[in-house]
């Protein structure tokens, strides 16, 4: 197991989610032997409303109201966990203050509560804060959307599709099925009449297990072949659910893609999952001969 001191950043609303995200951050934190940042950020109000109303003192004094209120929190977890903390009040955009903040202050790990996809027409212009941190944070993200979650980790799923695997995401499950002595589970789909696909994702599978239990991590591959098409998000939901699995790994796009947006395959999981997801964003590659896996 490593035991390397990093920093875990939970951005904290103060609702029910956040405050589940915050108990699995302790957990990760004091297995990985991490210093906890916690982060709230006070909305921008409308422009107009502020030229009128708002006043620095009055900032002043909804930052120190949040401020105490987060210190609070920050003693009783500290105290119950064993755990560093430090505590930060922003005010701004909740998703650019995130993630102004964990390149800041070097973080290796962001863990938010989410609690799905947004509805009408933020949906389809603004997405989630939780998406919007995925695809702009630097490091990886730890996503929560259901609330009963057990404090350690028996099954990691890492879907796998026809590109190849990248060993960022391979190295992340290694090092967590670690943490957690967990199983490692690799699943795939394919169309049932699909014979050079299927053939292409066993050898791919196959090559990942191998890599994975050299490395003295329990792990599994499966592929499942399906009757009509399914998309991958969709197998892997289900898929979960076979193993009361506790966490799904995910890339947030192409490694070759110059696209700020996430892949179908990620954004759907991210949505979806009442398991924790990791998305992890891929680093910028500048020699490439081949592209890698998108999720």
């Amino acid at each position: 197991m490593s035991n390397t001191a990093g920093k875990i950043l939970v951005p904290i609303g103060f609702s029910e989610q956040s405050m589940v995200a915050m108990g699995q951050a302790m957990n990760l934190a004091k297995i990985k032997n991490s210093e906890v940042i916690l982060l709230s950020v006070i909305e921008e109000r409308n422009s107009m409303f502020d030229i009128f109303v708002s006043n620095e003192i009055e900032e002043e004094k909804m930052k120190n109201r949040v401020l105490v209120k987060l210190n609070k929190i920050a003693s009783e977890y500290s105290e119950k966990y064993g755990v560093e903390l430090e505590t930060l009040v922003a005010k701004g955009s909740v998703y650019d203050k995130i993630c102004e903040v964990a390149d800041m202050m070097s973080v290796d790990l962001i863990v938010m509560g989410t609690n799905g996809a947004p509805k009408g027409i933020a949906k389809k212009f603004i997405g989630s804060n939780a998406e919007k941190v995925v695809r702009s944070a630097k490091c990886p993200v730890i996503t929560i959307k259901g609330k009963n979650h057990k404090d350690g980790c028996d099954n990691i799923i890492l879907p796998l599709d026809l590109e190849k695997e990248t060993k960022e995401k391979v190295s992340y499950a290694l090092e967590y099925a670690r943490y957690w002595n967990a199983t490692v589970r690799i699943v795939s789909v394919v169309l049932k009449d699909n014979t050079e696909i299927k053939n292409h994702l066993q050898n791919n599978l196959k090559l990942v297990e191998t890599f994975i239990t050299k490395a003295g991590v329990e792990c599994t591959a499966e592929l499942l072949v399906a009757e009509k098409k399914i998309s991958l998000s969709e197998a892997v939901l289900e898929y979960e659910k076979r193993f009361e699995s506790d966490l799904i790994m995910i890339m947030t796009k192409k490694e070759g893609s110059f696209s700020d947006s996430l892949s179908v395959t990620a954004r759907t999981l991210i949505y979806n999952s009442e398991i924790p997801v990791m998305s992890i964003h891929p680093k910028a590659r500048i020699h490439r001969t081949k592209s890698s896996t998108s999720f």
